[in-house]
């Protein structure tokens, strides 16, 4: 039996799977061709006779089959319902880890595609400096939960809420939860003298923004909404797994007035988003907030799923860890500690 097959059987349950797009009609993609595409994916506990799907795409990551359109699991009361947001350049499915461990536990996993800042699609890099339009795409799933729901409704539990997120996903939770933005991370007058001018996934970033605000409106619209309040009462914990320097924007004020609990992970060997410059920093300001560090050398990509021959093919660094080290007990102890927080765990006592 080859390791793809005890993969998948690990599941205790059918993992249930739906996608699609919504358009949000109030915000413009970044060429102005049309209201801005808002992709999908839904994992959630599948009825036990549900049809697993035995066709695997080719990818980078290790993913659980899944039976796709699955009906959902019968259940005494609607399953909670936790947003997820990817990294900077990534996509929902480099959450899939977290999605389906999360619904081991009882949960229903939601995860967007955020325009521009997505790797299924050419990247922007009006994406990659906007970042707060990440949040919106978020509560969009929520306000129009009819349209994707279908036959899962009253199965989910949409007025009650949690979110998860990666790095600049991370970011976006915090933006659900109350922080407001006051810069932008690579805005020219910003950046020190021989620092970065942009993320990993696009080093030329600050380069872009003087002719996007001269020349693109939608830019320049995005641009006036930065420093709005992106706050979702629904969302009633969140996940915040290696939060990034993009925190350094939020108004110290605004995070002061954060109520909601977060769990914030790092690893201690994180050269990305260092533990203690970024995550204690934020674990600071927040008045309920728990921080654990996972130690042994963990870098920022622990947060990303195992990779298959082909992501390591190409991009080893983004999968490669310590010899001692077991990303799959790593990913479980997230999900252990996440499922803690999200059924109503003290905050303190969690890690």
């Amino acid at each position: 039996m080859n390791s793809e097959t005890l993969f998948a059987q690990a599941l205790k349950m059918k993992l249930g799977f739906r996608d699609g797009v919504l358009y949000d009609d109030q915000r413009p993609d970044w060429d102005a061709f049309g209201p801005r595409p808002v992709s999908w994916s839904l994992w959630y506990p599948a009825a036990d006779d549900a049809r697993e799907s035995d066709v695997r795409e080719r990818s980078w990551f290790r993913k659980a089959v899944v039976a796709r359109d699955a009906p959902i699991r019968p259940a005494n009361r609607p399953y909670p319902l936790v947003l997820l947001s990817h990294g900077t350049g990534g996509s929902a499915a480099g959450l899939e880890w977290l999605a389906r461990r999360l619904v081991e536990r009882g949960f229903v996993a939601l995860g967007v595609n955020h325009h521009g800042n997505t790797g299924i699609e050419p990247y922007r890099a009006e994406g990659f400096a906007c970042l707060w339009e990440r949040a919106p795409d978020l509560s969009l799933m929520l306000d129009r939960s009819r349209e994707w729901l279908g036959d899962l409704a009253g199965r989910i539990d949409t007025a009650r809420a949690f979110a998860a997120g990666f790095s600049a996903g991370a970011y976006s939770v915090m933006l659900l939860l109350g922080a407001i933005a006051q810069f932008s991370q690579f805005e020219p007058s910003r950046l020190k003298p021989g620092g970065p001018r942009g993320p990993r996934e696009f080093p030329d970033l600050a380069d872009h923004i003087p002719s996007l605000l001269r020349e693109s409106d939608v830019f320049r619209r995005s641009w006036s909404r930065m420093s709005r309040s992106y706050r979702d009462n629904r969302i009633k914990a969140a996940l915040l797994c290696a939060p990034g320097r993009s925190i350094f924007a939020f108004s110290e004020e605004s995070l002061k007035t954060i109520e909601a609990p977060a769990l914030i992970l790092v690893g201690d060997a994180d050269r990305a988003a260092p533990a203690e410059e970024c995550s204690a920093w934020l674990h600071a300001r927040l008045a309920r907030s728990a921080l654990k560090i996972f130690d042994g050398g963990l870098g920022h990509y622990v947060f990303v799923p195992e990779g298959t021959g082909i992501g390591f093919a190409f991009a080893a660094e983004l999968f490669t860890d310590p010899p001692d080290i077991a990303r799959a007990a790593i990913h479980d102890e997230t999900a252990d500690l996440s499922a803690a927080l999200f059924q109503g765990g003290d905050i303190r006592a969690i890690v």
